[in-house]
């Protein structure tokens, strides 16, 4: 009897069969949930009157280390598909003279690893952002979520940061539009993770 709990016990260890006491796995990839997500900027002109906008879709990916206790994002942000509120300042937006986005669809966004309690109680984040062609390190900040678990997709993690946009090739109007760059994410992610490759 013993010899064939033993055997059971193998084949079910090969077999990967569930147990009561089974663990989350350790490492998953979550995918951001498009539909959900959002991404917008801020600039100040004459640095009194804030100008803005919303991106289009928001695509990437979560990955989740918990043995480790870290994660790290992979986001798109779809500069092509920009929203203002007025055309003449969406077509600006996209021109050459700004995000140029004819040329560069998408804006990157690459985190380092961070702890993974920061997606709930904030902190740094750390990356390498890819803007127009230009890569650079950045530093940006998860602010608290509004729930416990924002891994279930049941809240945004907020993320909020600045660039120079000079560091990224935008140089033109100096006299009258502000080198500082306010950018802010509503990041979802969805529950069901996908296969780590």
């Amino acid at each position: 009897m013993r010899a064939l709990r033993i055997r059971l016990c193998l084949l079910c260890l090969a077999l990967n069969c569930p147990t009561a006491h089974a663990q989350p796995p350790r490492h998953e990839v979550l995918q951001l949930d498009a539909t959900r997500s959002r991404a917008g900027f801020t600039v100040k002109v004459l640095w009194l009157i804030g100008v803005g906008g919303e991106f289009g879709a928001v695509q990437g990916s979560l990955d989740v280390d918990r043995f480790r206790g870290t994660a790290r994002v992979d986001a798109r942000i779809a500069a092509d598909d920009l929203h203002m509120r007025s055309a003449r300042y969406e077509n600006w937006a996209k021109s050459a003279e700004f995000f140029d986005a004819e040329h560069y669809p998408k804006i990157h966004f690459a985190s380092d690893d961070f702890p993974l309690v920061r997606l709930r109680s904030g902190g740094a984040l750390d990356g390498t952002l890819t803007l127009r062609g230009i890569a650079r390190p950045v530093r940006f900040r998860i602010l608290p979520a509004d729930c416990a678990q924002p891994l279930t997709g049941a809240c945004a993690v907020p993320v909020e940061g600045s660039i120079e946009r000079s560091d990224f090739g935008m140089h033109s109007r100096r006299g009258t539009l502000a080198d500082k760059v306010a950018l802010r994410l509503q990041i979802f992610v969805l529950a069901e993770p996908s296969p780590p490759t």
